[in-house]
């Protein structure tokens, strides 16, 4: 029997505690699986539990939450022989969408009993963990704003509709090997996965198994021209459009103009320095998927 532990962010719903329990009862294969739940108490905790249960052994930490969820317990896990495991419960749960995981959380429980571990790769930016996608601009901003909202997609689509009327594109510096660009950019995206959440997919061809990142960089343009990129972005076809340039490295250098400006680590807003270095981790992270075969 595999112990596995399901951390639980209780900020994502105030009965997701117990809805997983009576789930975990209800569905989980105790054949297979000996459970343990916990919740979060405080920022960081997620990731404090994860590295505990991992040097106590276990098969799989579960992150029962959003991507910010996902990163804290990711981060304690990155390295280990202890996998992660996602019950999506957040606003736009990009990277287990990404996964192919439900977004229902009783399919998600009940995939675990037909599992399998997969290695992935992650990315750090400034030696900092992110799993899904890491961004500077407009993306950005609208993170930082939907934060202070309420969340789920009625939210998010009044930071992009407050934010887009206002913004104003920066200047950045990319350089790495075969790359030095200075360019004016709307947005610019480091993902390793493909999915912002919500199934909006801002690098379609990113994949957690290649060894490469793919950076999204979209240019200013005319705000008669959003309705066509946004749709873009649900037919994963974004990199198709004019606006849009992808670059695949493996590690790059990124200078920002504004230091005080937001960026966004996989999803959650945050301050960083000025200059950022983003490289990608091949193979650091083990994680629980449907079984293929």
């Amino acid at each position: 029997m595999k112990n596995i532990a399901f951390i639980v962010n209780p900020v994502s719903g105030p009965k997701t505690k117990n809805r997983i329990t009576k789930l975990i009862r209800e569905l989980l294969n105790k054949e297979l699986f000996s459970p343990t739940v916990v919740t979060t108490e405080y920022a960081g905790h997620a990731t404090q539990l994860a590295q505990q249960f991992a040097l106590e052994g276990y098969y799989a930490v579960i992150a029962v939450g959003g991507d910010g969820t996902i990163n804290e317990v990711g981060k304690g896990l990155c390295g280990t022989n202890t996998a992660l495991g996602i019950i999506p419960n957040g606003s736009g749960n990009g990277f287990a969408r990404h996964l192919e995981i439900s977004t229902r959380m009783n399919r998600a429980v009940e995939m675990l009993n037909n599992s399998e571990v997969i290695s992935v790769d992650y990315c750090t930016v400034n030696d900092i963990p992110f799993f899904s996608t890491f961004g500077v601009g407009f993306d950005a901003l609208v993170a930082q704003d939907f934060s202070n909202t309420s969340r789920g997609l009625k939210g998010y689509i009044e930071s992009i509709l407050k934010d887009i009327f206002q913004y104003k594109p920066e200047q950045y510096h990319l350089q790495g090997e075969g790359i030095d660009l200075t360019t004016s950019a709307f947005l610019i995206n480091f993902a390793n996965a493909s999915q912002w959440g919500y199934d909006a997919c801002i690098a379609p061809k990113a994949s957690l198994q290649d060894g490469w990142m793919d950076v999204a960089i979209v240019s200013e343009f005319p705000l008669i021209k959003a309705p066509e990129l946004a749709w873009q972005l649900f037919t994963k076809s974004i990199d198709e459009n004019h606006y849009m340039h992808t670059i695949r490295t493996k590690e790059i250098m990124l200078e920002r103009e504004n230091e005080s400006s937001p960026v966004h680590i996989d999803g959650t807003p945050t301050q960083m320095a000025k200059d950022l270095h983003i490289k990608i981790v091949e193979d650091g992270l083990k994680v629980l998927v449907k079984k293929r075969f």
